[in-house]
């Protein structure tokens, strides 16, 4: 007897559409201005690190007025081991994952019971239990929920958790998947590891949570955001250029100063490569919105794609507010991009670790 085969699951989510049914962002409520950072990396580092006034001025520089961390200020003044850091991470990221998770529930007229699958990005530290397990009883998941934990993207993460919550949702009719982005990049603030990477860490890194809630077939939203399949592109040879290093006291950044001229020279290649991969034409994107990873990125990115200068103007203004918050800035700056009231074929694009840049396609509609 003859058996029909079912069709590949790549091609059953291409047939399935998935819209962004809501958006919501979180801030820890710890603020430093630029300014105070400054004063307070020359009083913790200055004296330790010879060269800290060659690279001061790049706090000036950076165009970021403000951060937002998970701890008072104080705290940043004592050298932390790994049960310390890991301890302020797991109610730290807890609470910004519940913060932003009710925003986007909130957002999208949905209740915590009615999420599917949790999809969580996170790279700054490490819970086991993962977030969403932590915040389960909070939140008032199901008790059948999926969880899916991402580790390790860093930067790219909101783009790449955002695609693989999109490929989730399109596998079933009538999912909802709820993914959520959360980062407490200053718990890895060390004065015991004087590398000029952990000076520009200081100088432009803050935390932050995002969440989107997406739902499928037909359940779905009619018209605003439909998401289409996301892509990659990871370049050989690239693993010193972005990460972390791992030792005895905690994470240290790894954050190379060839960023800027990397994205400036391999950047443009990439984004074709993976705008062919969706069937879009680089003339058909009326909007690039992308991770701010800092101000020499986004004026790289801007040459490289033959956008404006100052195009990127959503980018500069979350990077000013908050610094740059890892995987949740992408999703911080898709927000902002949104109720400035823009539509037709956007591509939400971030670099990271790897090294590699994400992208996802978005059709917005009013």
């Amino acid at each position: 007897m003859l058996q029909m085969s079912s069709p590949p699951i790549a091609q059953v989510a291409d047939a399935i559409s998935v819209t962004l049914a809501g958006l919501g962002t979180a801030l820890p409520p710890h603020k430093l201005p630029q300014a105070m950072a400054q004063d307070y990396a020359r009083a913790l580092l200055g004296p330790r690190y010879t060269h800290f006034e060659r690279l001061a001025p790049a706090f000036e520089n950076a165009g970021v007025d403000m951060r937002h961390l998970v701890q008072p200020v104080a705290w940043y003044e004592k050298d932390h081991n790994w049960a310390e850091r890991g301890a302020a991470y797991k109610q730290a990221g807890t609470q910004m994952f519940i913060d932003a998770a009710n925003a986007a529930l909130v957002d999208a007229d949905c209740a915590a019971a009615e999420v599917d699958v949790i999809v969580t990005v996170s790279s700054t530290g490490i819970a086991t239990p993962t977030l969403e397990a932590q915040a389960f009883k909070a939140m008032g998941f199901r008790t059948d929920v999926q969880r899916v934990p991402v580790f390790g993207l860093g930067c790219a993460g909101g783009v790449t958790g955002l695609s693989l919550a999109r490929r989730l949702a399109a596998s079933r009719h009538g999912q909802t998947v709820l993914m959520v982005a959360a980062e407490a990049c200053s718990l890895s603030f060390r004065t015991d590891r004087l590398q000029k990477a952990d000076i520009i860490a200081t100088v432009l890194f803050g935390d932050g949570a995002a969440a989107a809630v997406l739902r499928s077939g037909s359940s779905a939203v009619a018209g605003k955001v439909t998401l289409g399949d996301g892509q990659e592109h990871i370049w050989p040879d690239t693993l010193g250029i972005m990460g972390w290093d791992v030792d005895e006291n905690g994470l240290g950044v790894v954050f190379d100063r060839s960023i800027p001229s990397f994205v400036q020279d391999n950047f443009r290649k990439a984004v074709l490569a993976m705008l062919d991969r969706a069937d879009l034409p680089l003339e058909a994107i009326d909007r690039f919105v992308c991770h701010p990873g800092g101000a020499k990125v986004l004026e790289a990115i801007e040459s490289t794609m033959n956008l404006p200068r100052g195009s990127l103007d959503a980018e500069r203004e979350i990077l000013r507010a908050a610094g740059n918050m890892s995987a949740p800035t992408a999703l911080f700056v898709l927000d902002r991009v949104l109720k400035s009231g823009q539509i037709g074929q956007l591509a939400l694009c971030a670099l990271g670790p790897g090294f590699t840049a994400s992208m996802l396609p978005l059709t917005v509609t009013p």
